[in-house]
């Protein structure tokens, strides 16, 4: 089986990764993909506002190491790209960081559902217990439906993030998938089946398959991505993503050169 585009993957730029782009590129080479993209964390524009991203200074040095990654590996399409974080009055931030470099696409992601609370963070997994998870559910997907509706990325990260450490509300989540899914189809904005879900405590896909159905009814595109952190995970469980997007009803997914799309069949 012809595996998809894996269109997410890390830096030790990030401080939370190792390896070099040319080591996840030959293990990309080594499982047969044809297309990956490098995605690292982009700036803030406060170096200190975490200590999970690349510093504003270091933007150049990403670009030149995964423009050794393209010549190095010419027989491999490497697409250059940054993960976002969305956050409400940030807008302006992003519109200057998509201004400095040709990007291949732009990856919107929510982390945060305030300024200092970084929910996948496993340094203040604490901070779960002072809040009803339907409550940090609700403030998450009105946050990624404001990424989608703001149209500054060309696909929405992990959809369901807030699942990781397999803290669920009780309380049904569709209506929150649909206002998010609206907003995602509205703005011709894919959503990534991310795969690093299953290596964590949730043990799931990121999104569930009831998001994906609602976004296969929508019409909402797909990517996909492994999020790796390390050369070993490129292209990890792509089977178990491929099969469930199968399943959903998916049998296309969008690639990205310079911002624009094309629609291709896996």
């Amino acid at each position: 089986m012809s595996l998809p585009a894996d269109y997410h993957m890390h830096t030790p730029l990030c401080r939370h990764a190792v390896g070099e782009p040319v080591d996840y590129a030959r293990r990309a080479v080594e499982l047969g993909l044809t297309e990956i993209g490098f995605s690292d964390h982009s700036p803030m524009p406060q170096d200190d506002f975490d200590n999970w991203r690349m510093f504003d200074r270091q933007l150049d040095d990403y670009v030149a190491k995964v423009r050794l990654a393209q010549t190095t590996f010419p027989q491999l399409t490497i697409r250059l790209a940054l993960e976002v974080d969305y956050l409400p009055g940030h807008e302006n931030w992003i519109r200057s960081l998509a201004a400095r470099h040709p990007w291949d696409y732009l990856i919107g992601s929510v982390h945060y559902v305030s300024e200092t609370w970084d929910i996948d963070n496993p340094a203040k997994l604490s901070e779960w217990k002072k809040r009803d998870a339907f409550e940090v559910w609700q403030i998450y997907f009105e946050r990624l439906s404001q990424a989608a509706e703001s149209k500054l990325f060309d696909i929405i990260g992990h959809a369901d993030l807030p699942k990781k450490f397999g803290i669920r509300p009780t309380q049904p989540c569709a209506p929150l998938y649909e206002k998010f899914l609206t907003a995602a189809a509205q703005a011709s904005c894919a959503i990534e089946l991310n795969t690093a879900g299953l290596r964590k405590e949730c043990r799931e896909i990121y999104p569930s398959a009831e998001l994906l159905q609602l976004a296969f009814q929508k019409k909402v595109p797909i990517t996909f991505g492994s999020d790796a952190h390390a050369p070993a995970e490129v292209g990890m469980n792509f089977a178990e993503a491929v099969a469930l997007a199968r399943s959903t009803g998916y049998r296309e997914t969008y690639r990205f050169n310079r911002r624009q799309r094309e629609i291709v069949s896996f």
